[in-house]
């Protein structure tokens, strides 16, 4: 993630920070899936202050998504936020559900101990790039759906969520090879070892799910985040670069057309010339196509920031939360 401008995260603001806090026991042993980072802003001791929570992305295939939360963390704390950083299993350590278990488990933990960090219990926000992404979306949308809550740590809290950034992630599995770029299977193929793109047996979303992607149809429909959208949804901003060569910038269309066809409120940053990367949010890039819908009507791109900045994320999460 890009680190914010030193200009934004004044040395003044004081920052207790956690690590490797045990939301839940690990499992297996040695896995590092079950831990959190917290980032709390001393400076606003005795004010219950918003929580975002970020997880980092790996293809699904690494235990260390908290890791990046360090640098975003200044800017954020310096804008009043507590971060959480959270980890969550790899799909080598355990398949689908088991990292939407994870990531409630960690907001169910959080809430439970919010007094104890001066936290506001009733805004909670989430954000990841990549699979990370994923994971803050299908976090976003699943507040309501028992199934998916799993026996992870600490339970009968509320897992939900009030507002949602997705960085690139993807959504419906089976749409991302037909969608990818010319040339960039070929590439994607050489990066993880594969044949067939996304669609290989071994592909992340393969191990991610426990089969190859297209001969079990209905695991990867479990796994997409727009199979849950409702309207009770909390609002979202997404950003996806147009020159995304892992996940195609189609995915993240997906998603908003699904959220707008249910009136949930929701952004969605559409920028030139940005790869599958962090730089995503870089004030450096091309004004992006906004697409912006409220109460179920189409918002004037006009009144929306160009770029999907830590500003923009910022503003979005302070009017999103209240």
């Amino acid at each position: 993630m890009v680190a914010a401008p030193a200009s934004a995260a004044p040395s003044s603001v004081e920052v207790e920070v956690h690590t490797d806090i045990a939301y839940a026991p690990a499992q297996p042993s040695t896995s590092r899936g079950h831990l959190l980072d917290l980032y709390v802003p001393g400076k606003y001791g005795g004010t219950k202050r918003p929580l975002l929570i970020f997880t980092g992305g790996s293809g699904w295939l690494e235990d260390d998504g908290k890791e990046v939360a360090q640098d975003i963390a200044p800017y954020f704390n310096a804008a009043g936020y507590v971060v959480a950083g959270v980890s969550t299993r790899s799909s080598v350590q355990a398949t689908f559900p088991a990292q939407v278990h994870d990531i409630k488990a960690a907001i169910r933990w959080l809430r439970a101990n919010a007094l104890t960090y001066g936290i506001d219990s009733s805004r909670f926000a989430v954000m990841g790039d990549s699979s990370g992404g994923w994971t803050a979306a299908m976090a976003g949308v699943t507040g309501d759906v028992r199934h998916l809550e799993g026996t992870v740590g600490v339970t009968g809290v509320s897992s939900k969520v009030q507002a949602v950034v997705d960085l690139y992630g993807p959504a419906d599995f089976l749409q991302m090879d037909e969608r990818m770029l010319p040339g960039a299977c070929a590439a994607f193929n050489q990066i993880f070892g594969l044949s067939n793109c996304h669609n290989d047996p071994r592909s992340p979303e393969s191990l991610l799910v426990g089969c190859a992607i297209q001969e079990c149809p209905d695991r990867v429909r479990a796994a997409n985040p727009i199979a849950y959208v409702s309207r009770n949804d909390p609002p979202f901003l997404i950003a996806h670069g147009q020159d995304d060569t892992i996940v195609p910038h189609h995915q993240s269309e997906l998603l908003f057309r699904a959220l707008k066809g249910a009136c949930v409120s929701a952004t969605f940053y559409s920028v030139p010339g940005v790869g599958h990367s962090p730089e995503i949010v870089s004030p450096d890039n091309q004004p992006a196509a906004v697409t912006s819908t409220r109460n179920c009507r189409v918002v004037d791109p006009h009144r929306q920031p160009s770029q999907p900045t830590f500003d923009t994320i910022r503003a979005f999460l302070d009017r999103a939360l209240g």
